[in-house]
Formats: structure tokens, sequence, C-alpha cells
């Protein structure tokens, strides 16, 4: 190898000396003309528009750029919100650099990244994108392990990941909620490891928009292997698979359930079904818990039952908007429906946790919180204030109905029945109640709403209204007049609107929006959100009100017979301020 070398070395000597011998210059300088045009600045990353989600609250980015001149770069300045984060003037290749740069202080917000160049004859470009890193996403629910916006991509915003992508789905170009959705595909589905999802207890809930074609298909599957049939897969024993299946033209929705040994079916039949040519979105949800499964839509019981409780054995893939590839036996494969705000949950949800969600979702729910909201009953198969944690009592055998205006219950007052709840945490100089009501004008009065002092002289049938005020109803089978008095302390008010405030129940059975208002010097009744009844007054005063009662005047105002409600009402708020018509347009409206 040495002698090798020595000969290469004596030969490239000689070559040399030859070439210089004949005049010949082995590198012949150019000149580089003129400096004509600016730099050119690309940057590759990150991109205009951009949305970093990650669950840090600072994080990193690689910036990534090109810089190109016609002669050659002095300079390059990278900015970030208007500051310098980092610069260069050394460059192997004076014409073209390619560069990176991990900037590791990243924080939440929208960014705007620049980057200048300058050439040696001064002339400069600079570059700009608009970037935003996203905060980290924080469960809305309790219970919530796992949630999809399909918001133009697919990512899962709990553990920020990234599903297997099978076939090619798309994305809706419209959604419920974010303005896009899932598009579903022919052969196309997604698919997540199971990890963090089972328990004893679990929920799912999403929104659908029904596309009939194919006319049966795979929602949500989280089932075993079937190694038996691994082009007909169909173990049921463990895991659940959520379909659908044409029903006559309707969309049935049903939940398979495996119990470890066997399987349980929640098919709702026609309560389950959904109409494809509504072209609407439709909420769905299944609960499966220890001891019972439940199937919603729109937040409606479609079917629920008893049964043993989930196995999880061998399941290890979810599938989304497919039975593919543990589900396939029946021919419930790829669906060609739009999702949106897939949701799922380590707990059973109860019917007014889902009737939360729906309203949170469908773009009808109203803030109240701006309102002054301090209490709220959704009567959703319980007495469960959600606001202060009030304790209610039940007197008499107050019920549910069964349906609501919003969820999917209301209470049902029944003969000598009521609800009364602690009233000191409710008064204020100001007060509004709002709530839906389904008038049962038998019997002929009653008291709705009523916080008033004891009558302590009459406590057989008291009526003492020199403080608080009564809500109630009165009238005949085909005129139910609704009117409210207040107390101001040595006196009462009456804000009685006559014919305005007048219900024919037997012209309008369905549910109404009542509220009234309380103010320093003015009382409000409305109707629907129109002004059934308001005067002028010199403000409220509680003395002895400790007690709220709902859907009866008793026990303190019960003098002129009004007694227990039999109507139904749902959704009951309690402000502490006085709303205005706007607002309480907004809240009827918004349920």
């Amino acid at each position: 190898m040495k002698t090798i070398y020595k000969i290469t070395f004596m030969a490239v000597a000689a070559l040399f000396a030859f070439s210089c011998e004949q005049g010949i210059d082995p590198i012949t300088p150019m000149e580089p003309g003129a400096d004509e045009a600016a730099p050119t600045v690309t940057i590759n990353y990150p991109q205009e528009g951009t949305k970093i989600k990650v669950n840090e609250a600072v994080t990193s980015i690689n910036i990534k750029f090109e810089v190109e001149d016609d002669i050659e770069i002095a300079s390059i300045s990278v900015n970030l919100d208007g500051t310098e984060i980092s610069s260069y003037n050394e460059f192997k290749d004076y014409r073209r650099v390619q560069e990176e740069y991990l900037y590791e202080e990243l924080n939440d917000g929208s960014h705007v990244l620049t980057i200048t160049a300058t050439d040696i004859e001064g002339k400069s470009t600079s570059e700009s994108v608009n970037f935003e890193k996203e905060p980290a996403y924080v469960p809305m629910y309790d219970g919530e392990v796992f949630y999809m916006p399909f918001d133009g991509d697919n990512i899962e915003l709990v553990s920020i990941t990234q599903p297997t992508v099978v076939g090619n789905p798309g994305f809706a170009g419209e959604g419920i909620q974010g303005g896009n959705a899932y598009a579903g595909a022919e052969g196309s589905y997604l698919t997540f490891p199971t990890e963090g999802l089972q328990g004893s207890e679990f929920s799912a809930a999403f929104w659908v928009k029904v596309n009939a074609t194919p006319d049966r298909a795979g929602v949500l599957v989280m089932g075993p292997e079937d190694s038996a049939n691994p082009d007909n897969q169909n173990v049921r024993t463990s895991g659940f698979r959520l379909f659908r299946e044409n029903a006559g033209g309707m969309q049935r929705f049903k939940l398979n359930v495996g119990t470890g040994e066997s399987d349980s079916w929640f098919d709702g039949g026609a309560a389950a079904d959904v109409d494809p040519s509504a072209d609407e979105w439709t909420h769905i949800a299944f609960t499966i818990g220890a001891s019972k499964a439940t199937v919603y839509i729109d937040g409606v019981v479609a079917k629920e039952g008893e049964f043993a409780g989930v196995d999880w054995t061998g399941c290890d893939v979810l599938s989304i908007m497919s039975g593919a590839p543990r589900f396939t036996g029946w021919g419930h494969l790829s669906d060609q429906s739009f999702m949106d705000e897939l949701r799922i949950f380590n707990k059973e949800l109860s019917a007014q946790e889902i009737a939360t969600i729906i309203e949170n979702e469908s773009g009808n729910a109203v803030d109240r919180s701006q309102y002054g909201e301090v209490f709220h009953m959704p009567f959703e198969g319980d007495l469960t204030e959600t606001i202060g944690d009030l304790n209610a009592t039940a007197v008499g055998n107050p019920g549910f109905a069964g349906s609501g205006k919003v969820g999917a219950n209301a209470y049902q007052g029944a003969a000598d029945s009521y609800v009364s709840v602690p009233a000191t945490s409710l008064q204020s100089d100001e007060f509004s109640a709002t709530f839906w009501y389904k008038v049962n004008a038998t019997p002929d009065r009653a008291g709705i709403l009523v916080m008033g002092p004891k009558d302590t002289d009459n406590p057989d049938a008291q009526n003492k209204r020199t403080s608080g005020f009564r809500f109630f109803r009165e009238g005949g089978e085909t005129n139910q007049i609704f009117k409210l008095n207040v107390g101001s302390g040595e006196a009462d008010s009456w804000f009685d609107g006559g014919a305005a405030a007048t219900i024919d129940p037997t012209a309008n059975s369905g549910w109404v929006h009542m509220a009234f208002t309380i103010s320093a010097t003015q009382c409000t009744v409305y109707i629907d959100g129109e002004v059934v009844a308001q005067g002028d007054f010199t403000g409220v005063d509680w003395t002895g009100c400790d007690l709220l009662s709902i859907g009866s005047g008793a026990p303190r105002f019960t003098g002129w017979g009004h007694g227990a409600d039999q109507s139904q009402l749902d959704d009951l708020f309690i402000f502490d301020k006085a709303l205005t018509q706007a607002e309480v347009q907004a809240i009827a409206s918004g349920n």
C-alpha cells in the first residue's frame, strides 16, 4: 500500500508540473457578475396555519427554511413574534442555504415566524408564516378519556395520538362543531389501540349524519380476533359492536356486548331508527355498566337492559366507522356516513350527562354563567341540583315524565306532592327564574314556584305575602292564567297579565317557556319570551324566606288553594340578576 501511495503522489506531481509547463491553469477564476436579485426565502416548517397539538404547555419546534441568492448571502435572521431567536452569517454555500433551528421554548398561543435574508449588496427579503400552538386539551367531562373532533385531522386529543388510517377516509367540510367532520369512504376506517379505554364501565358519544349506502355498516367496534375465520370475523363473546342496518328504509342502530361466555343484544327496534333521508345530524350514545347497557338516540333511551358485565379478552383494537377487521361476518363493513365529536368515557354516563353533551355540542347551548346562574335542576330522572349542590327534599310522590323538553326527562307533578330546597343562597336584590312547562289544568289552580315566609298565624292555610314571591296559575279547563306576587317588606305587589298571561291547555298541550324577573324597581313575567305582565315596585324583601317550593304552593302559600301542580316542568334555572328580554329569549331559543 505504501508503494502504491508513492507512485500515485509522484504521478499527480508530474501532471501538475506538465500542466504548468504547457501554460494550463487547472482552476480558472470567473467573474461573479452583477448582483441583480434579492434573496429568496422559503419556510418549510411551520407552514401558514400549522397547529401544534401536544400535551405540554411549553414545547419545542424544529424550524426549517431555505435561502437562495444569485451571488452571495450575507446574513439570515430568524424572528419569532418580533424577537430574534437565531442568526447566521457564515455559510458553506453562500448561494444556497438549507437550515434547521430547534426552538425549545414555544408557548401556547398564536405566533408569527419571520425569516429575513440579506445579500452582500444589502438587498433583503422577509417571509412570514402564522401558526399556533394550541393549549393542551383538557377533558370537558367527568371520565372522558378519548376525544376526536375531526377538525381536518384525525388526531385523538387526550393522548395526542394519530390513528392507523385504512383506505382513504376523508373530511366532510361540515360538522356539528368546528366546521368539519369525518367522512367515511368505501373500504376505509380508523383504528386505535385500546390501552386505557377498557374498564368495568364504558360509554361512547358522537354525532352521525347517516348515509344509507351501504345499507349496513359497523360504526364502533372493539372486539377480539376471530382466528378461525380471518376473512369473516365474528367472535362476539368479548368487547362490543355498535352497528347499523336497514330497517324498511330506516337505519337501525344496534349494540352487541360480550360477557365472556356469551353476548347480549340491545336492539331498540323502531325506537333506535334514524331516517337517512332527513340528512340531519343525530346524536348517538351508548353506555356499558357493570349490570346494564343503554343505547340513546338524541338523548332518549332507545334500548336498555340488564346483562352480566363486559369482558375485554382479546380486544386490542378499536375500529371507527367500520366493523373491519374484527366484525365482518355479517357484512358490517365501512360506513360512508359522517361522524363528528367522538368521545369515550371510563364511566357509565347518566341521561343528564348525555343531555349536557348534546346541548353543548349542538350549538344550542347558552352560556348562562354570564347571566348569573346560581341554580339548575334538570330533572333527568333525579332531583339533583347541579350548581350549588343544594339538597332537595321530595314531599309526597312527585315523579318523572319519561321525556322532556331538554334531555330525556322532566318533573312530573302529582297530587299532594312537590320538591323543596333551601333558599337563602338563592336570594339577592335581583332574581330571575326560567323553566319549561307543560300545563295540566287539573287541578284548576296550583302553585308553581314559591319562596315565602311562614304564616304562623295560619299554619294550615298559609298566605303571608309581605316577603318573597309566589308564582302560580289559576282558572279553568281552557284558561289557565299565570300570576306573580312579590313582597316588598310592608306590602305585596301583583303582576297579573290577564288574557296575555293565559294558556288554553286544550289548544296548547306542548312545552311553553316561562320566566319571571325581579329587580329593585320592576317585575316582569314572560311566556315564550314575550312580556305578559310588567310593573314598577319598590324591591323584594326576603325576610323569613328560607324555603323554595317547586311544583306546589305548599307549605307557605296554601290559603287560596294553590296546592300541588300536576303539570310537567323541565330545566329550571335561577339567576342572581334581573334578566333582560333578550337574555330570556336567548335562553329559550338555546334550549
